[in-house]
């Protein structure tokens, strides 16, 4: 698909101003030797569509920021053209609103944060038709038209459900302060979890959901904590767990009751004062890098400009990236000062480069 001009439309999100709205990054631009639909390799440049359907976390506008500056970078080069982005909170019938939107934009391949592993099945199937490429992230899906660029969200929350039994023992009592119920990143996190605390006999007495929102994280620590006031720790998931710190500041428990924490800068800066006030105080941060968005861009390309995806890269129809190592309190201090200037919503993150991009295909 050709050059197009800068298009401005209803309904589409201005990537670096979260809104229910949008906007379209369009430059003219070159074509490339290779590229790619359905069947193969196209000239380009390409337009890529983004469909977001949850605007309600910091993470996510990291995810759709970093893809913009990625984006860029292979505008420059003239591999690709435009960027339409469809980002609202929405359920699954908006999101299937969202990629037809993006079909009639005539995307050659659609980067979808889905809400769903498998409501989206049949919009997929409309995509896959025009022969437009479809890569997931941040959770799978199991339509056979969708390859997924994501982390193991159980092997995610495994690791700090781990640290976490680790720290209150066999027998413990543990709350657990989730995401959104019936999501499907949060449903996979929440069985993986499980079941370390199963094999552990950790015991999880209590639980809620917190939409992975900072303020609902404390209100809803707080209210556990007031039906549950003995228990051992508390298991939160990233993007609330600085949340739940202030839930425990606030009722003068923190150091009493072990609790995950995330790799992110606010939360961080509670865990540097803790260190310096308490040698004490452990913690865990498990990255779940926002720039999975890029990642899934240079698949994206690649499959675009003609590649297979090796068979041995797959599990199924997902391309597993690697989990980053964690911030422990034994790397704490190297860590913190990489992302210390950073905001407080910044996540600690990673892309795979473009050769790490390549080395997945045959």
């Amino acid at each position: 698909m050709g050059s197009k001009p800068l298009r401005r439309t209803p309904g589409r999100y201005a990537l670096g101003a979260l809104a229910a709205t949008g906007a379209v990054l369009a430059a003219t631009a070159c074509s490339t030797p290779e590229g790619g639909g359905g069947d193969g390799g196209a000239e380009g440049p390409f337009t890529i569509g983004v469909s977001n359907g949850f605007i309600g976390s910091e993470w996510r506008e990291q995810m759709l920021s970093t893809l913009e500056d990625a984006f860029a970078e292979y505008q420059d080069e003239g591999v690709v053209d435009e960027l339409v982005v469809e980002s609202a909170d929405v359920d699954v019938n908006g999101q299937i609103q969202q990629i037809r939107n993006l079909i009639r934009s005539d995307v050659d391949a659609i980067i979808v944060n889905p809400n769903s592993p498998t409501a989206l099945d049949q919009v997929f199937a409309e995509a896959a038709e025009q022969g437009i490429r479809i890569v997931a992230i941040d959770q799978a899906v199991e339509s056979e038209h969708v390859t997924n660029v994501v982390i193991d969200q159980a092997e995610w929350a495994s690791i700090s459900a781990e640290w976490l039994a680790g720290e209150v023992g066999e027998g413990g009592e543990i709350i657990a302060v989730n995401g959104i119920d019936g999501h499907p990143a949060n449903e996979d996190r929440w069985e993986g979890a499980q079941a370390v605390f199963d094999e552990a006999g950790v015991e999880v007495v209590a639980g809620d959901f917190a939409e992975w929102d900072q303020s609902k994280g404390q209100t809803v620590t707080r209210d556990l904590l007031a039906g549950n006031p003995d228990v051992d720790g508390i298991f939160v998931q990233d993007g609330m767990a600085l949340g739940a710190f202030q839930a425990l500041q606030a009722e003068e428990k923190v150091g009493e009751i072990a609790m995950t924490g995330e790799a992110r800068v606010g939360y961080m800066k509670q865990w540097a004062e803790q260190r310096e006030e308490n040698g004490d105080y452990s913690s865990i941060g498990v990255p779940n890098p926002p720039s999975v968005s890029v990642s899934a861009l240079h698949v994206a390309v690649g499959m675009l400009q003609g590649g297979e995806l090796a068979a041995d890269s797959l599990d199924g129809n997902s391309l597993f990236l690697p989990i980053p190592d964690p911030v422990t309190d034994e790397n704490f201090d190297e860590r913190f000062d990489e992302v210390a200037d950073e905001p407080d919503a910044y996540a600690v993150d990673h892309a795979i480069t473009r050769e790490e991009a390549g080395a997945y295909f045959e």
